[in-house]
């Protein structure tokens, strides 16, 4: 097998590297939970941005909120440029909105509730929300408008930034993931620095003996990222599970996708690339400095 597989170097006597594949699989781990993380993030602001950006909401007091005032409402917001669709929202619908902020016994125990108008803008179209509320409140007194891009937009920008900073986490733990290999792969050339001569004086070629530790390197680090890859899937699964129980607006859904899960591979796969390529890179580099 391939895990198994015997090298030309007695890699098996040398103990330096029987702490690489746990800190390729603690890489793995943190790794992948710092990708899925990213791609929650991300799947949340395109949530947000598709189903909010470019929509207003009209809220008209409970006193006011009569079949007859909706109605003008409805036609001025109507006839105002760059509006596509007007929409009264139902008040069960708009009752259902306060459950998961208010709970369904404060809801349901008689709270007035104000009248909803939902108000989709078309693509691009900029609407000022005072100059809207103003010319509505004439008409309706105490009405007020809600432009979701004023406080949305803030959201989005916190988003955004948890994203880079989980890709730089990323890069730090692809860097340790560097480190670490070519520590184990100097420790290596040093214990074996015998049984290289002597397959120099065979007339061995550098890049032989480099397929020897890439070779090494693969095999530990394809262990390591088999055990990371399995402790971050079952914490990704234990989450997406907890979270099926939460209904909070707002709340980014703790699960992925079928391609997302796909996705995830690129951890332990680059895992594996990157121990190969360094461990490589490493022994080139130092026995083209040996006489």
């Amino acid at each position: 097998m391939m895990l198994t597989r015997r090298t030309e170097l007695p890699f098996e006597r040398d103990q330096s590297t029987r702490f690489l594949p746990w800190i390729i699989a603690l890489m793995v781990f943190l790794g992948g939970l710092m990708f899925a993380g990213a791609l929650v993030v991300s799947d949340t602001i395109h949530s947000w941005d598709s189903t909010l950006t470019g929509r207003m909401t009209v809220q008209v007091p409970p006193a006011a909120a009569a079949d007859d005032t909706l109605e003008t409402l409805t036609a001025m917001l109507e006839s105002t440029p760059g509006v596509t669709r007007v929409r009264p929202v139902p008040i069960a619908e708009a009752r259902g909105l306060l459950v998961p902020w208010l709970g369904e016994e404060v809801v349901n125990s008689g709270l007035p509730i104000p009248a909803l108008v939902d108000v989709e803008l078309a693509a691009g179209a900029r609407i000022d929300a005072g100059q809207l509320a103003a010319r509505l409140m004439q008409a309706v007194p105490g009405t007020t408008v809600d432009d979701h891009r004023a406080w949305l937009s803030a959201l989005i920008n916190l988003g955004r930034t948890i994203e880079i900073l989980a890709f730089m986490i990323l890069g730090l733990i692809a860097a340790a993931a560097v480190v670490a290999v070519i520590f184990t792969t100097r420790s290596g050339l040093a214990v074996h620095a015998a049984v290289i001569e002597l397959l120099h004086q065979m007339g061995a070629h550098d890049a032989y003996i480099a397929d020897q530790f890439q070779l090494q390197a693969m095999m530990l680090a394809v262990r390591g990222g088999i055990v990371g890859a399995a402790a971050a899937t079952i914490v990704l699964l234990v989450f997406a599970w907890v979270g099926q129980g939460i209904d909070a607006a707002f709340f980014p859904p703790l699960r992925l996708t079928i391609p997302e899960w796909i996705a995830l591979l690129i951890v332990p796969v680059g895992a594996i690339a990157i121990a190969m390529l360094t461990a490589r890179l490493t022994v080139l580099r130092a026995l083209a400095r040996m006489p």
